[in-house]
């Protein structure tokens, strides 16, 4: 993950030791193809991408396919955009994490976040408590086993290795029996409470919020930011900031920009319950307070399509890259500008070509950018 400043202002801008350009990453959604999007992504990398990222919901597991994309590529930085904490055990995550950066010949970044209750209790069957301290644990024990150290760890969530009390008393601390091709791989956080995003400024490499929008950013954020960059060990370097944006270049943008607004009336209207609704805060902190909780109204009473048309416009065009490649021109400075420092961008042009080919056109604005 790049050294980069993290949103600390909405006039933020790239310090001396930060390079002038963010890196350029594809995601592959986890609903689509997968045998039709890994052929794309070698022509990705072609283009200039610089990260893929495979995410993971109820679905089929991202692992197997970033393992078959190391396969296939051979430049391309490889992310799993997220894998959830509470599906695996923190040793697993780590093991997980090393095998795909001694795959990728060191090509691995590992993206993590907790995903919510509604799919860790309704799918995986277990309890969505503490998410915090689940999260720093995580990264506690991962980093420990890359470095291959004994695994000793005693925590509030995790204990290992399990005390007698809880088992019978026969494990014993170990270290992992490969030696990892990096004794650090880099850690990205999906988070987007104040907490969450404050302690991911604290202890992770990388911050992946969704639905970032830049010229309102640093209003929902930069407290936050701030308060976990104090406590930050220098030795992790500067917060890489990873922004996941929908791709589509063109004039006729009607039909790409409704369903992006579907999409976010989903989150902002639908997902969590009321009062417990991630999302929804978050377009209330960047100001549109009323509109979230009409959006939520609507939504949770069943008219999704009204829930949909109540969401400002502004909040669709600023969080995405779909419009002319002026507009495009403008957002990927705005994105640059508020901290911006690696863009993943989900290409939806109809045709393999076309999404290709915008890849290609949105590097080549990257290099341009002033």
């Amino acid at each position: 993950m790049t050294v980069s400043p993290s949103v600390a202002s909405s006039n933020a801008a790239p310090s001396p030791a930060t390079p002038r350009h963010p890196r350029l990453g594809v995601a592959l959604d986890y609903a689509a193809d997968f045998a039709t999007a890994a052929a794309e992504v070698p022509e990705f990398e072609r283009a200039g991408a610089d990260v893929v990222a495979v995410s993971e919901a109820y679905s089929f597991d991202a692992v197997s396919r970033l393992g078959y994309l190391a396969a296939v590529t051979s430049t391309i930085t490889l992310m799993s955009g997220i894998l959830p904490i509470y599906s695996r055990t923190p040793t697993l995550l780590a093991m997980t994490a090393a095998g795909l950066d001694s795959v990728s010949g060191g090509r691995f970044e590992l993206g993590i976040g907790t995903s919510g209750a509604q799919v860790i209790e309704g799918f995986h069957g277990v309890p969505f408590t503490a998410p915090l301290g689940h999260i720093r644990e995580t990264i506690e024990i991962c980093r420990s086993v890359w470095r291959r150290e004994r695994v000793e760890h005693v925590g509030r969530n995790y204990s290992i290795p399990l005390p007698a009390g809880l088992g019978t008393g026969l494990g014993k601390p170990l270290k992992i029996i490969n030696t990892p091709v990096r004794e650090s791989i880099p850690i990205g956080i999906a988070a987007l409470t104040q907490k969450a995003v404050a302690q991911t400024a604290e202890i992770a490499n990388g911050w992946m919020p969704l639905f970032f929008h830049p010229e309102r950013a640093a209003a929902a954020w930069s407290e936050a930011l701030a308060s976990g960059a104090a406590k930050r060990d220098p030795s992790l370097g500067a917060l890489d900031t990873i922004v996941t944006v929908p791709l589509f270049i063109g004039e006729h943008v009607d039909p790409f920009l409704d369903a992006y607004r579907q999409r976010i009336a989903l989150y902002v209207g639908g997902m969590g319950a009321r009062g417990a609704n991630f999302y929804n805060d978050l377009a209330t902190r960047y100001g549109y307070g009323e509109e979230a909780a009409r959006v939520q109204d609507l939504y949770l009473a069943g008219d999704k399509i009204a829930a949909a048309e109540a969401l400002p416009d502004d909040i669709v065009t600023a969080t995405s890259l779909i419009g002319t490649e002026s507009h495009l021109r403008e957002r990927l400075t705005a994105l640059r500008d508020a901290g911006a420092t690696t863009i993943i961008v989900q290409p939806i042009a109809p045709t393999a070509a076309g999404r290709i080919q915008s890849v290609a056109a949105v590097r080549a604005m990257l290099e341009a950018l002033n």
